[in-house]
């Protein structure tokens, strides 16, 4: 059972993205999606991993049976599902059978809190509401099973009628559980409200267990409060945070925020908030930095692209573009930045863009490894010739890659890896099938010239195919080498067809993820230079062993 001691304030972390953050709008996970998933959370250090509602679906039930073969490290799996039904015993109630069903070390049930769901939504007495919480916690305790009992609806049923609200938890405690979770289901209650909410049923319990010297709570000399919050408010991270100022010592989140309507409260900032900035004891240092990495590798999972601007994890988080900031964080990183990004597993950026100064080209040079030493233009010559490129359409705080290769030009330091002789690409289409395309490429690599051709299902796919065929026998280390995103904008829409367009293409091997940019009239234009770009970049890392 769930213990802590007083001299410690141990802080436990509870994901829920397996089953609440599934809830949220274009999240999928398959059950061998929630194996991988699993493994990395208990790799990170996460407490609690509920892995679903095995009476609700069968992807659920499936992923119990493939669970049961991982040997967790760190973390205990936990079912999650509901109290019996009203008018059943739990013997009869089917949802109740799957939690004990899934072997889950760990069930957490949820029951009703608010008079207005359990007469209004549910149709059902307080009393029988009651009795079910009681019930169904003692019945589960009964099969071995550690118990957390979330109180949905809780702020809300508090603020509706305390007293019934509080008397749902006493029947949890009576039941047997040492685990209450706080749950503001419609994410709607403001921190102030929850810090208070929070100390004043800490107290109510601190009173009521002294006065039933009868009530044994299984195994712990004290209760645990937990929260669980939504961000319909776009409150979710700082109720948590205030909960846990109040006295709770457990947190629910999901990984990103993922979760119904506006999301859960986000664990990659509710955890670093936690340890740094409030020095409780929820995760190791080492663990801390694998944050970002966590992140990522479940936005890829679900196949949603990351959000740069996400607190902490974001690729943004640590980014700077003002000249007057970058000037300031050459000497002291402090001096814009609120925690150092490494504690987290994330990295400072340096973006250069029209709004740069000579500090950034400094900071950017040093980090892309080109020298500003050599012959050819000066820093400042540099900041106007690259402010010339964005307002011609260029942007390169989003396209790294080719900001490297533009510097290495304007320093004479740029050694082409190929050079561009032509090519063609035609575009066929006709009744019987869809659109395909045809490349044919002229390429220069040294002395020696290579002709070759390939089809694409676009005229982007093909190039990109007659350029990679072109250049595999002498670079093979281009093999590793996958375009992941492809990215079109019109830069002035009032010129219609005869707008510039930017595109951006998003590249990635083994251990390098990098953007490239082009610019042009024509889309294929654009295209290529971006394309080539890529390449080029690519073959510049394997050459310069950069990571």
């Amino acid at each position: 059972m769930l213990q802590k001691t007083a001299t410690q304030k141990k802080v436990f972390l509870y994901d829920t993205t397996l089953r609440d953050g599934m809830q949220g709008e274009n999240i999928f996970f398959s059950p061998e999606d929630k194996v991988k998933i699993a493994k990395r959370l208990d790799h990170a250090g996460i407490h609690y991993i509920e892995g679903g509602w095995p009476g609700s679906n069968p992807g659920a039930s499936h992923f119990f049976k493939l669970a049961r073969k991982i040997k967790f490290k760190h973390a205990k799996l936990t079912a999650f599902g509901a109290t019996r039904r009203q008018g059943k015993t739990c013997r009869e109630d089917a949802n109740i059978q799957a939690l004990i069903s899934s072997n889950a070390p760990v069930v957490t049930i949820f029951g009703k809190s608010w008079d207005l769901h359990v007469e209004s939504i549910m149709g059902n007495s307080k009393n029988e509401n009651l009795a079910m919480i009681k019930e169904s916690v003692e019945y589960i305790l009964k099969h071995d099973r550690e118990i957390i009992y979330d109180a949905e609806h809780f702020f809300d049923g508090y603020k509706a009628n305390r007293e019934y609200a509080l008397k749902t938890l006493e029947a949890a405690v009576d039941g047997g559980t040492n685990c209450l979770v706080l749950c503001d289901t419609n994410g709607g209650t403001l921190p102030c409200d929850i810090e208070i909410i929070t100390q004043e049923t800490i107290e109510h319990f601190n009173s009521y267990l002294q006065a039933k010297s009868d009530i044994q709570v299984k195994n712990s000399p004290e209760l645990i409060f937990g929260i669980h919050t939504h961000n319909d408010g776009a409150m979710a991270v700082a109720n948590s945070v205030m909960a846990v100022h109040a006295g709770a010592t457990m947190v629910q989140g999901t990984i990103n925020g993922y979760g119904e309507r506006c999301g859960n409260a986000d664990l990659t900032a509710v955890i670093p908030i936690l340890a740094l900035k409030m020095n409780q004891d929820c995760i190791t240092s080492k663990n801390l930095k694998k944050l970002v990495n966590l992140s990522r590798f479940i936005s890829e999972t679900a196949n949603v692209p990351p959000v740069n601007s996400r607190p902490f994890v974001g690729k943004s988080a640590f980014a700077h573009k003002g000249g007057v900031h970058v000037s300031a964080v050459m000497k002291n990183p402090r001096a814009y930045e609120h925690i150092s990004p490494d504690l987290i597993g994330n990295e400072r950026r340096v973006i250069v863009s029209e709004q740069s100064g000579k500090s950034n080209i400094e900071y950017k040079a040093k980090e892309l490894g080109v020298n500003l030493g050599k012959k050819g233009l000066n820093e400042h010559q540099i900041v106007k010739n690259i402010k010339e490129l964005e307002n011609y359409g260029y942007e390169f705080d989003a396209a790294e890659g080719s900001l490297k290769l533009i510097m290495e030009k304007l320093t004479d330091q740029y050694v082409p890896h190929f050079e561009l002789e032509s090519f063609r690409v035609v575009v066929e289409k006709d009744k019987e099938r869809p659109c395909y395309s045809h490349a044919m490429i002229k390429i220069r690599v040294g002395d020696k010239t290579e002709i070759t051709s390939a089809e694409g299902d676009g005229p982007v796919s093909a190039l990109d195919n007659a350029l990679r065929k072109a250049l595999a026998t002498i670079f093979p280390q281009i093999d590793d080498m996958h375009l992941v995103d492809f990215k079109v904008r019109v830069i002035d829409g009032m010129d219609g067809t005869d707008a510039k367009v930017r595109v951006l293409i998003e590249s990635r091997d083994e251990n390098n993820i990098f953007s490239t940019i082009g610019v042009s009239e024509d889309i294929i234009e654009a295209s290529w230079q971006a394309l080539a770009d890529s390449f080029q970049y690519k073959l510049s890392l394997d050459n310069g062993k950069k990571k």
